[in-house]
C-alpha cells in the first residue's frame, strides 16, 4: 500500500498552523485587547490566563516551519525570500513581547507601564505581520523557474495590509472569548461587550476579504464561482453566518465556554475558505505540493520522527491546559 507522502506533511503542516492560529492567538489576542483594560490588577488577570502555557503555544509555530523546511524545501526558500521583511518583523515582535510578558512580572511599580506597553506592541505588530504574510501569500507569490523572481517589498499591498488588521480582529476575539471563559465579574463582561463588537467587524472583514480576493487571484473567483464548484462550497459562507449569529447570542447570555467555541468555528471556517481557495498549490498560483515536495525517502524518514514527536506534543498541550482549567482570580489562582 503506498501513501501520498506529500499531501501527508501538507496535512501535518495544515495541522501545525491551525493549532498555532488557535492556541497563540488568543495569547496575542489578549495583548491587543490591553489598551481596553486600564486596570492593574485586571491586566495581571488576562496576563495570568495564559502564563502557564503561553510558551507551549509557539510550539506548533516552530513545528510547522521546520516541517515545511523539511518536507517542502523549495516552497520554504521561495517562501522565506519573499516574505523576508514580515517574517523578520514578526519573529522579532515574538522575542520582544516574551521578554515583557516575563519582565513584567518582575519590574517594580515604575517599569510595569513599558513593559505593559512591550507587551501591547509585540502582541500587536506579530499579528499584524503574520496577517501581512497572509495576504501577501493569497495575492499569490512570483515564481519563474522555481525560483522567486518578484521584489523585496511585493507583499507590500493594500491587501496583505487589509488582512493584517483583519488578523488582528480575529485574534482580538478568540482573546476576548478566552477571557469570557477564564474570568468572573466585571473583567468578563467588559469582555462580552467587546466580544459583540469584533464578531460584527471580523463578519465585516471576512466578507471584505472574500470579495475582494477573486479581483486579486482569477483562479480563486473560478474556483469559487464556477459551477457546480459554487454549489459544494455555499456552506462555507453561511455557516460563517450561522456562527456569528450564535456567537453573538451567545455574548449576551452568561455563558462560560460556548463563545469560545463558536470563535474557534469562525477561525476554523475562515482557515477552511483558505485552503479552498489555493488548492492544490502551496506556493500560490504556479508551484503544487507535489512539486515542491522533498523526494519520498527524506519524507519517509522525517515522518517516524514526527509520529513520535506530535502525540507528545498533544498529550503535554492536553495536559496542561487540564490542570490550568478554572478560572483566574487576582491572586493569580485557579479554581
Amino acid at each position: 500500500m503506498e501513501f501520498d507522502l506529500p499531501l501527508i506533511w501538507f496535512g501535518i503542516i495544515i495541522f501545525a498552523t491551525l493549532m498555532y492560529i488557535v492556541m497563540d492567538g488568543f495569547d496575542l489576542g489578549i495583548g491587543i485587547l490591553f489598551p481596553f483594560i486600564h486596570d492593574e490588577d485586571d491586566r495581571d488577570i488576562m496576563v495570568n490566563t495564559v502564563a502557564p502555557v503561553w510558551d507551549g503555544n509557539e510550539t506548533w509555530l516552530v513545528l510547522g516551519g521546520a516541517s515545511l523546511l523539511g518536507a517542502f524545501p523549495l516552497a520554504y526558500a521561495i517562501v522565506l525570500e519573499a516574505l523576508t521583511i514580515p517574517l523578520l518583523i514578526m519573529l522579532l515582535a515574538l522575542i520582544f513581547r516574551g521578554v515583557a510578558f516575563e519582565f513584567r512580572f518582575k519590574s517594580g511599580a515604575e517599569a510595569k507601564p513599558f513593559w505593559d506597553k512591550a507587551f501591547m506592541f509585540g502582541s500587536i505588530t506579530a499579528t499584524f505581520s503574520q496577517g501581512v504574510v497572509l495576504g501577501a501569500f493569497i495575492s499569490g507569490i512570483s515564481v519563474s523557474e522555481q525560483q522567486f523572481s518578484g521584489g523585496s517589498f511585493d507583499w507590500l499591498t493594500p491587501l496583505s495590509l487589509f488582512c493584517g488588521f483583519g488578523l488582528m480582529l480575529a485574534y482580538a476575539l478568540l482573546g476576548a472569548t478566552w477571557l469570557v471563559k477564564k474570568c468572573q465579574g466585571e473583567l468578563k463582561t467588559t469582555m462580552q461587550q467587546l466580544g459583540r463588537a469584533l464578531t460584527l467587524c471580523l463578519l465585516m472583514t471576512i466578507g471584505l476579504v472574500s470579495l475582494w480576493t477573486p479581483f486579486v487571484q482569477p483562479n480563486i473567483a473560478l474556483r469559487w464561482f464556477s459551477l457546480p464548484n459554487l454549489f459544494y462550497f455555499a456552506p462555507v459562507p453561511i455557516l460563517v453566518l450561522a456562527c456569528g449569529w450564535a456567537l453573538m447570542k451567545s455574548l449576551h447570555r452568561d455563558d462560560n465556554y460556548q463563545p469560545f467555541l463558536l470563535t474557534l468555528c469562525l477561525v476554523f471556517l475562515g482557515f477552511s475558505g483558505l485552503g479552498i481557495s489555493i488548492w492544490p498549490h502551496i506556493i500560490p498560483p504556479n508551484i503544487s505540493l507535489w512539486q515542491a515536495a522533498a523526494p519520498d525517502s527524506s519524507l519517509s524518514f522525517m515522518l517516524v520522527g514526527a509520529l513520535m514527536i506530535i502525540p507528545l506534543i498533544l498529550v503535554y498541550t492536553f495536559w496542561s491546559y487540564y490542570v490550568f482549567r478554572g478560572k483566574v482570580t487576582k491572586d493569580a489562582g485557579y479554581h
